[in-house]
């Protein structure tokens, strides 16, 4: 790659950068406004939320060490066979759930998020 091409990689990369950060700040901003709106009950919320979550993680761990030792009983297989297949479809499912969920997060976006991106995509591109 000449020198020429590597410098407008890194500037394309720099402008991306700037963009996904930009957007992060837009972010940001509306959420600081919604949260300086309704702090009490967002605390509260997210104080449950929290616990709930954790107590579903506790729980996960649980079902999967139960069906870890199900497995192993079941099929007589070692443990670390039985840890490796149990592994093997954690990161099948994780995987199925995170393309649902970039799905889901496509779209559609408030009218202040995409001002905040036409307005950041023009400042990064140059364009008046």
């Amino acid at each position: 790659m000449s020198e020429s091409q590597s410098r407008r990689g890194l500037g394309a990369a720099a402008r991306v950068t700037a963009l996904a950060g930009s957007v992060m700040d837009l972010h940001v901003r509306i959420a600081l406004q919604e949260v300086d709106r309704e702090k009490r009950r967002l605390i509260s919320g997210g104080i449950f939320l929290a616990m709930g979550g954790a107590l579903m993680l506790l729980t996960l761990l649980g079902i999967e060490v139960a069906l870890v030792l199900w497995m192993k009983g079941l099929f007589g297989w070692t443990l670390e066979v039985t840890l490796l297949v149990a592994a093997a479809a954690n990161l099948f499912f994780a995987g199925v759930f995170l393309r649902i969920g970039g799905q889901l997060a496509k779209g559609p976006y408030l009218p202040e998020t995409w001002q905040g991106l036409s307005r950041t995509t023009k400042a990064v591109l140059g364009k008046p």
